[in-house]
């Protein structure tokens, strides 16, 4: 079964040798403490910031469960739907959470979004942009109006920008209540390795810092994320190739469905659909080798999701879901 049910890579950044060099190089039976500066400041370099602007951890997971624990007192604010994880961490850490109800095609409206911040009076909203699970990516005028609002409120954005390398770049003005959240599970393709990493001002970036563990990252993560981000022109093309797949995968979707299903717009690496014939092609392709997401969520049940896979095994479902429409377009 051909596993495109969870937004990973389905590509490794490095072969087999420069993983082997990279391991044999690694000193593990010291502590890191010089390996995550070194990271930091070959991820600052990388993005043009300043490494005191860099926090990581244990995947973006740790990070959300961090940002529930150390944000002021009062309620968390977030999408319906977004990323579950936002809501799990709350529970975990008694963090009461509230929502902005989705319109019937999955969009937000901003003055939702700035009604229920006025209703909720939140401690800090968090959102992902691309929005998980839509795909849509909002703009920085939309961003900037809740960030905004919220630095009224004296509370925080947090913009989860998992997805980002395969949307547009912006600039959001650097701000203390303003935090981007980043994750090399996805473009980078080190999803196993569990590494997130938030941007912010050095002031906030040192508040998180007050709860981090001693050594948040383990020595071969850091050792491998430390070779990708020093050889730019290396990680710079690995990415650029995962977005080519990307755009694979959206254009065999518009080209073959988007007629009988919702096929919403994406700067992911993945496409939702939405509507009968969706739940139909998503049945037909896990019948025939590739596992789909599909929504145990009641209020997702019309939902069918699609990451993306080699350009070998993207082709193999771009004549999956041709048979498909050939079939139903005879009943």
């Amino acid at each position: 079964m051909i596993r495109i049910n969870k937004n990973e890579s389905p590509l490794k950044p490095l072969s087999n040798e420069q993983l082997a060099t990279i391991i044999q190089q690694a000193a593990f039976n010291f502590y890191p403490d010089d390996e995550y500066e070194r990271f930091k400041r070959a991820y600052a370099a990388f993005h043009n910031i300043s490494p005191d602007q860099v926090i990581a951890g244990n995947g973006s997971d740790e990070l959300i469960q961090k940002l529930m624990l150390i944000m002021p007192e009062g309620p968390a604010l977030t999408l319906d739907p977004d990323f579950f994880m936002y809501q799990a961490y709350a529970n975990q850490v008694a963090r009461p959470i509230e929502f902005v109800p989705a319109n019937s095609d999955l969009t937000f409206d901003l003055e939702m979004i700035l009604k229920r911040i006025d209703e909720v009076q939140p401690a800090f909203f968090i959102m992902s942009n691309p929005h998980n699970p839509s795909g849509l990516q909002y703009s920085t005028t939309f961003l900037m109006a809740i960030a905004d609002k919220m630095q009224t409120l004296g509370g925080y954005f947090i913009i989860d920008e998992a997805y980002l390398d395969f949307g547009e770049s912006y600039d959001i003005k650097m701000q203390p209540h303003v935090i981007q959240m980043r994750t090399l599970s996805k473009a980078f393709g080190i999803a196993g390795l569990r590494l997130g990493v938030l941007i912010g001002t050095n002031d906030t970036i040192k508040l998180i810092q007050s709860i981090e563990h001693p050594y948040p990252l383990n020595t071969i993560t850091l050792h491998i994320a430390i070779y990708m981000f020093e050889n730019q022109t290396m990680t710079r093309a690995f990415i650029k190739q995962q977005r080519q797949l990307a755009r694979k995968l959206k254009d065999m979707f518009h080209e073959l469905v988007d007629d009988v299903m919702v096929v919403f717009p994406s700067a992911t690496n993945f496409v939702l659909t939405k509507g009968e014939a969706a739940q139909s092609l998503g049945a037909y392709i896990k019948d025939n080798g590739f596992l789909p997401r599909l929504y145990d969520e009641p209020e997702m049940s019309d939902y069918v999701r699609y990451s993306i896979a080699t350009d070998e095994q993207l082709d193999q479902l771009f004549i999956l879901i041709k048979n498909w429409r050939s079939q139903y377009d005879t009943k």
